[in-house]
């Protein structure tokens, strides 16, 4: 008798303690998880009950020590609105909202509100900060009312913001994302508003699971991104710089990890401060890394040398005779300076950039072969998660006239994505692997949770060997050539390349005066750490990549090594090969 007793008495404690436990688990829900949303709920001495506050998840930056930054957040503040038929003095309404509003309200459109005598509700103003809200609501102005709001804001202003994206209704009646991430992660940034009411046991249980989660996952939370904010706006100053300096159409550049593919930085000019979207033109929205098409030029004559490495038709050793023009299919392809260099070996087609010699490697590689590594290397998506990704423009290699193969071998004639390039470029320095290029790191669930996305899509195009040489081609060339020898870092090896391509005239021709510049670079040139792609389109005044964009280049590898204290891989006179 007395045994069944104390069972009966621990089976009561065993409930208690349960719903003890169930009932700590629900105040961390109200208080931590939700406390923010119960507490917007229950301020409602300013709140407007025909319309819920604004809720959206955040975006965050990642700095170089994993420090999160806001990237995207949400600011409270308030908006006003008036009831036309019990405004007696419209001129010192306007006078108080006008004093308080944080863009410039017309007076002639503030008038037009005010005769709607036949409503009860018009807001004239929005985005009003706190302190002054609250000062405006304790006037106590008759038909005037100060109402709750909460809206998008970006900190970093312009920084990144192409990639990031906006906010807006779009088609729609409701705030979603339109462009850069977004739009790309709306399911999971997104807000249902039903979170608070939704059964307990669903949310205790519904984070306990696989901590991998694919990356079109649209449970609710904030997005990690990958982007460095201090690496970000070194990369926008310094492209900033040089859209000014040369006048150029657009200017832009890409910071990536080639292991990873995780993009340090994104940058781009013209661009917008995604705060204020009043006078911006709807193309600048757009992210032209992923959404437009160039003619890159010589950089492409790294893959080209890669190409003919990997599939043995030539080795570094290899000699050719430089006749400075040839004539193809009745097209005169020629070096940038017509000059001939005689016989020389496959490095002197990197370091000299020359046009005769990438041509002279796709004709050893042939038609076939040369399309399969091209198509390999372009063809298909990145899979960024971005959206709106362009497809290259190969159709040049889809026939069979030999001008088109030479052509594409120094990058005319073929037009691809700025992050399509980078990306191929990116196996140069991993080991001749590609990888999907990416923004976003993780999803972190409204718990704290975080769930990393598994980017581990890989390409493989060429072999270590292959690329091993051609990154000494291109490190002997800082070494040697670039700004006259002056580049070289003796203590980091650092391989290069620069592009210069003439632009289409837009009738199946090219400008003899007007050039698309790039430049791309890794270091260390034998175990990277980053990959740097630049571009400038149509610079005035200046003919080579090597002028616009070498000190460019070279700047944002110096602030790198600096910044991230990468040690050094080589003595001062002895290159790491």
């Amino acid at each position: 008798m007395r045994g069944q007793f104390r069972n009966r008495i621990r089976g009561i404690l065993g409930l208690i303690l349960c719903v003890a436990v169930l009932i700590i688990v629900r105040l961390y829900f109200v208080q931590i998880v939700d406390g923010d949303d119960y507490a917007r709920k229950a301020d409602r001495q300013f709140a407007s009950g025909a319309n819920g506050l604004y809720d959206r998840g955040s975006i965050f930056f990642t700095r170089k020590d994993g420090t999160r930054i806001s990237a995207a957040t949400l600011v409270t503040g308030f908006l006003v609105a008036i009831n036309p038929q019990t405004i007696q003095d419209p001129e010192s309404v306007y006078t108080a909202i006008s004093a308080v509003a944080s863009t410039t309200i017309s007076k002639d459109d503030f008038l037009a509100a005010v005769a709607k005598k036949n409503q009860v509700y018009v807001e004239v103003a929005h985005k009003v900060p706190q302190e002054a809200g609250k000062a405006l609501a304790d006037k106590k102005m008759a038909g005037v009312q100060v109402l709750r709001e909460r809206w998008r804001y970006y900190p970093g202003n312009t920084l990144a913001a192409q990639a990031i994206g906006i906010v807006s209704y779009g088609s729609g009646t409701e705030l979603s994302g339109q462009t850069g991430l977004e739009s790309v992660y709306d399911g999971v940034l997104s807000r249902t508003g039903q979170g608070l009411y939704k059964n307990f046991f669903a949310q205790l249980f519904s984070n306990i699971g696989d901590m991998v989660v694919d990356a079109r996952d649209t449970r609710e939370g904030d997005i990690v991104t990958t982007i460095e904010p201090e690496v970000e706006t070194r990369l926008a100053e310094e492209l900033a710089r040089v859209h000014a300096q040369y006048k150029s159409k657009e200017t832009g550049g890409i910071i990536m990890n080639p292991a990873t593919g995780e993009i340090i930085a994104m940058a781009s000019v013209p661009t917008y401060n995604a705060n204020d979207l009043r006078s911006v033109e709807p193309a600048v929205l757009s992210n032209p890394h992923v959404e437009r098409v160039y003619e890159f030029g010589s950089v492409v004559k790294a893959l080209t040398m890669a190409s003919g490495l990997d599939a043995g038709v030539i080795t570094p050793e290899t000699t050719y005779n430089d006749t400075g023009c040839i004539t193809v299919n009745k097209f005169q392809v020629c070096n940038w300076d017509l000059k001939a260099r005689g016989v020389i070996p496959m490095k002197q087609v990197i370091m000299q950039s020359l046009n005769v010699g990438a041509s002279w490697i796709s004709d050893r590689l042939g038609q076939d072969r040369f399309r399969t590594y091209f198509t390999k290397l372009f063809g298909e998506k990145t899979g960024i998660d971005q959206p709106a990704e362009g497809r290259a423009l190969l159709a040049n290699l889809s026939t069979t006239q030999q001008v088109n193969f030479n052509t594409a071998s120094f990058g005319q004639g073929i037009a691809v994505t700025p992050v399509r390039m980078v990306r191929a470029l990116g196996a140069l320095a991993n080991g001749g692997v590609m990888v999907q290029p990416h923004l976003v790191s993780a999803i972190r669930l409204k718990t704290g949770v975080e769930k990393k996305i598994d980017w581990n899509q890989t390409v493989p195009v060429f072999s270590a060997t292959a690329v091993h040489d051609t990154a000494a081609m291109m490190t002997e060339m800082v070494d040697e050539k670039l700004d006259h020898g002056n580049a070289k870092i003796p203590t980091m090896s650092v391989a290069a390349k620069t592009g210069t391509a003439q632009l289409t005239d837009g009738h199946g021709g090219y400008y003899k005066n007007r050039y698309f510049h790039s430049f791309t670079g890794f270091f260390p040139s034998y175990a990277p750490r980053f990959i740097i792609l630049l571009y400038t389109n149509d610079p005035q005044g200046v003919q080579y990549a090597s002028e616009t964009l070498n000190k460019t280049f070279l700047s944002l590898v110096h602030f790198l090594i600096d910044y991230y204290a990468i040690p050094p891989d080589r003595g001062t006179n002895v290159a790491n090969t």
